[in-house]
């Protein structure tokens, strides 16, 4: 029996896409024996309405700049292609209608499989994944009895991710460009020089 493709499914707002972002995108791969990684941008999520943020066409951009050389990195327009709101349960239902012969890996960290029962149809979430891939955050803790009563089932689901601690976060870029510090040993370098060009977050310095 042929072996079914495995896919990561990494969604995000990417605003912007950092390096802390690739590292765990590729330790994702590797540790779950990932076939490819399927970033999914996300414009509107449902849990970030009324903030801010980058165009989504700026993001796009960003985006394939940065993922662009990985082979095994894969930018998907599930959400791009829809109307919102963008709930993960109805991305991944898309998601194994469009990979129907591959066992989809919805990736999240520690924080987000805590609030997990808060989310939209959460047990449906859990059932349309073949695994969850949690990446681990010393500072997000969970009781996974708790969770196991809430959603049950969940926890055979669970495939831990072991990544290095990584203090990058995009709003932390975004606060450094508007304020003229340094930031491009956060990025990738394509999107550095995107940001300048474009003169993104308030850029100003060149």
């Amino acid at each position: 029996m042929e072996r079914l493709a495995r896919l990561g499914i990494f969604g995000g707002t990417f605003d912007p896409p950092h390096l802390g972002h690739l590292i765990l995108a590729a330790d994702a791969l590797d540790q779950l024996n990932l076939d490819r990684v399927l970033w999914v941008l996300t414009p509107e999520p449902p849990h970030k309405q009324g903030q801010n943020r980058q165009s989504l066409e700026d993001r796009l951009g960003m985006l394939h700049v940065a993922i662009s050389e990985f082979p095994s990195f894969q930018l998907s327009r599930v959400d791009i292609d829809r109307s919102p709101p963008h709930y993960a349960v109805d991305t991944v239902h898309l998601l194994a209608q469009q990979y129907p012969q591959s066992e989809l890996i919805y990736l999240i960290g520690g924080d987000s499989l805590r609030d997990l029962p808060k989310w939209h149809k959460p047990l449906e979430l859990v059932a349309a994944c073949k695994s969850l891939g949690v990446m681990r955050r010393p500072e997000a803790r969970f009781d996974l009895a708790r969770l196991e009563e809430s959603l049950p089932g969940v926890t055979r689901k669970i495939l831990y991710i072991d990544a290095p601690l990584l203090e990058i976060s995009s709003s932390e870029i975004r606060q450094r460009i508007a304020a003229g510090r340094p930031f491009c040993h956060y990025l990738p370098v394509g999107v550095y020089f995107l940001i300048r060009e474009r003169r993104l977050y308030g850029y100003q310095n060149g």
